[in-house]
């Protein structure tokens, strides 16, 4: 029955595949990432008129000690001193 039921209803089959209506784990707020990571806030950026992607901006545990307390616009300056920047893509799964 389980073949039969992914042929009638396809978009079943990618949300089990995906399962990216769970977030893992349960109960956080995803939108205030200094409670999970350290040294880490929530940004956005638009790509394209009507397009905005949420980011986190972390930086690395060297300049930790320096990042304490600091605001977020010290976080978009440090975006654009001379340390590299290293771009993750998490994935399909909808949050980061």
């Amino acid at each position: 029955s389980v073949p039969f039921l992914i042929r009638l209803f396809p978009s079943v089959l990618t949300k089990f595949v995906y399962l990216n209506f769970l977030a893992f784990p349960f109960f956080v707020d995803f939108r205030r990432p200094e409670l999970l990571v350290n040294n880490t806030i929530s940004l956005h950026l638009t790509t394209e008129p009507g397009v905005t992607v949420g980011i986190w901006h972390t930086v690395p545990g060297s300049r930790g000690a320096e990042a304490q307390g600091k605001d977020r616009r010290w976080y978009e300056e440090a975006l654009g001193d001379a340390h590299p920047v290293i771009i993750y893509l998490h994935g399909n799964g909808g949050t980061r």
